[in-house]
């Protein structure tokens, strides 16, 4: 796991917790007990990490997006569709929250002035 981690640059702790919660990630383990990884492991971890961490998904949605998987050559590959599906976001709706928190704080601030103006402060 020490080598995968290093590999992956990812804590071994967050590849333990990711076996714990992606069914597709299930590596061997030796005679001594140790994880033996495959190609097809090391590929699902990568692609986990970049749903998790630039495409910013939940474990939840990153699930979601692998159960639609595609295999090429025994590997997974991430299409586009698999991204965009149904159920699982790659970036959260910001555009349109920021607008929204800029309507309140300017609402709040007027609010604030009002009150300040009949206080006599």
């Amino acid at each position: 796991i020490s080598e995968v981690s290093r590999m992956v640059e990812l804590e071994q702790y967050v590849l333990r917790y990711w076996e714990t919660e992606f069914e597709q990630l299930r590596p061997q383990k030796n005679r001594a007990g140790n994880r033996a990884y495959t190609e097809k492991d090391i590929e699902l971890i990568k692609l986990i990490k970049r749903l998790t961490r630039e495409k910013r998904f939940t474990i939840e949605g990153a699930r979601q997006v692998l159960s639609k998987l595609t295999y090429e050559n025994g590997l997974p590959v991430l299409s586009d569709e698999n991204v965009n599906s149904e159920g699982a976001t790659s970036s959260p709706p910001t555009n349109g929250v920021r607008d929204e928190l800029k309507r309140l704080r300017n609402t709040l601030a007027q609010l604030l002035t009002s009150l300040e103006r009949a206080s006599g402060t």
